[in-house]
């Protein structure tokens, strides 16, 4: 018994973690008990070094120390107050307004908001609770599917954890060793094209089932003309028009990839600002107008948004601030939009901080416990047999990609993205590195995978938040006064399941087609290093008196 704990103190080590997991004990604190407990028992066989225990206070020093991680009480604070400072509802309420009478409408407006909502707020908890209160009960009583429209708020919130400044690309460009802004580059993409496919989904079902997602009524529509017409001409030239302009001022640019898009996009949103706030003041001043009302309305509540992610990622992917620098502006900025709508104030911000101090915590705890654990399991050299087991799967990176995916998604049904991203990504990055894999896009890969860890049923966290705010008995429709069936939870989680397997397919198309994600690389990955020249130039020396030496 004790030559078979000898030589398998690794495995047993990770089943006994697990086990801890299972019964429920918090997770930072099963970590550091089963490290410390391990520690003790290897130092008993001889198989722990009692000096490795000697490195423990470095180490949670080192994790208070960290520059990168500062970044997630920035962002997550500027989530908050973007959150309750009402933008989620200006934009979900304008969006809806704007697709209007399209079959589909309002499931095309949650996912765009999602989309934006992520690209500002980062916090899976605020999207989902927010798109909740407000669209559902919309949906709701316009007749959408309840499947349909829990799955598609739930998925939609989800998207804050791919598209930056995502939480996980923090924690995972830390576990990996590797540049936030570059983790934030590679996902870029890769968030815009499952926007894609949640909104594709949403056309399929509308197409094959045109009741399950209705387009709103006619007398539902709000910011209308004088003349009864919608002003979506207006609308639609000012965007033409403001494209071309950014693509006038950067036609000329060596920009590529991400920092093109986002450059691009400033160009564009400065220039409909622009044009919006002349309009505003020549009606104010001749009552007259040149763009219709849901032009202007839709420009004052985009632009906000909209430069907010400028001033975060654009900043960060053109080099001028790092990721924490751009946390900072971020929050900075989020606090003067919600001075600037005059919903800031002193017990919004109280709120933010109390929340903010909370997940901060949550994440260090977890990280000093990861710590305590990966030193044992160092120690008693799991990290060798994790790599021996990973690199000689069949298949090679291939064979690797698809075992870690399915081992992943499994744990997924257990874990949340931090245990997850603290665990486990440590012990398979050294793996992937030796398999020539890039880490970039190896953490891409499964942060998309990771993000099926809030839409499993039954553990998913955004089918809780969601669940904590759909209704749970009927009631009657403010607006039609109609009696209203509950959502059910099962409702819920069927709703889920078509969203997890599109986002199983982003992870193979992610796998299938790198160069979604290899564009962070720049140009330098276009270098060919076999027509790569070195010339040295001929120097000519002065003549060298090699006589006698003269004395």
């Amino acid at each position: 018994m004790i030559a078979f704990l000898i030589e398998n103190m690794a495995p047993i080590m990770f089943l006994a973690l697990v086990v801890f997991l299972l019964l429920g004990y918090p997770v930072a604190f099963s970590l550091g008990a089963v490290g410390l407990l391990f520690a003790f028992i290897g130092i008993e066989l001889g198989q722990f070094h009692p000096n490795f225990l000697q490195a423990l206070p470095e180490r949670v020093y080192g994790v208070m120390n960290n520059d990168t991680l500062l970044a997630i009480p920035f962002f997550t604070f500027m989530g908050l107050v973007l959150e309750r400072s009402g933008m989620a509802e200006d934009l979900l309420d304008t969006v809806g307004q704007l697709f209007g009478t399209l079959r589909g409408g309002l499931a095309y407006a949650v996912i765009f908001v999602g989309a934006l909502l992520a690209a500002t707020t980062g916090v899976v908890a605020a999207s989902v609770i927010s798109m909740g209160l407000i669209s559902l009960p919309i949906m709701l009583r316009y007749g959408y599917d309840r499947r349909v429209a829990t799955g598609v708020i739930a998925a939609s919130g989800t998207l804050a954890q791919i598209i930056p400044p995502s939480l996980v690309l923090i924690v995972m460009a830390d576990q990996l060793g590797r540049s936030v802004g570059d983790m934030y580059e590679g996902a870029f993409i890769p968030g815009l094209v499952l926007t894609g496919l949640y909104a594709g989904y949403i056309f399929l079902v509308s197409m094959l089932f045109p009741k399950y997602t209705p387009g709103l009524p006619a007398e539902a529509i709000g910011f209308r003309e004088d003349s009864g017409s919608r002003g979506l001409t207006s609308l639609g030239i000012l965007t033409l028009v403001s494209i071309v302009f950014a693509w006038f001022m950067m036609r000329h640019s060596d920009t590529k990839g991400a920092d093109f898009v986002v450059i691009s996009m400033m160009y564009g949103i400065v220039f409909a600002f622009a044009v919006a706030v002349l309009n505003w003041i020549v009606h104010r001043l001749f009552g007259v107008r040149f763009l219709s009302r849901m032009a202007q309305q839709t420009t004052f509540v985009m632009v906000p948004p909209l430069f907010l992610i400028f001033l975060v990622l654009g900043t960060i992917f053109i080099g001028v601030a790092t990721p924490t620098e751009g946390g900072a502006m971020g929050a900075t900025g989020a606090l003067l939009l919600g001075a600037a709508k005059k919903r800031l104030s002193w017990d919004l911000i109280r709120q933010a901080v109390q929340s903010t101090a909370k997940l901060s915590a949550f994440v260090i705890f977890i990280l000093v416990g990861a710590r305590v654990f990966s030193l044992t399991f160092y120690g008693v050299n799991g990290h060798v047999w994790v790599e021996h087991l990973l690199t000689s799967l069949p298949g090679g990176q291939f064979g690797f990609l698809i075992f870690v995916n399915i081992f992943v998604f499994v744990l997924a049904f257990f874990l949340d993205f931090f245990e997850l991203a603290f665990i486990i990504i440590p012990l398979l990055g050294p793996a992937a590195e030796k398999l020539g894999i890039d880490l970039i896009w190896f953490g891409v890969i499964l942060g998309v995978n990771m993000q099926t860890s809030f839409m499993h049923p039954p553990f998913g966290f955004a089918l809780f938040y969601l669940r904590s705010v759909a209704p749970k008995e009927s009631y009657i429709d403010r607006v039609t006064k109609k009696r209203m069936e509950p959502v059910t939870t099962g409702q819920i989680y069927w709703g889920a399941v078509p969203f997890v397997v599109i986002q199983v397919v982003m992870v193979l198309l992610v796998i299938l087609f790198p160069s979604m994600v290899m564009h962070y690389k720049g140009a330098a990955a276009n270098i060919d290093l076999n027509k790569v020249k070195i010339e040295v130039p001929q120097i000519e020396l002065p003549p060298m008196d090699l006589g006698p030496p003269k004395f």
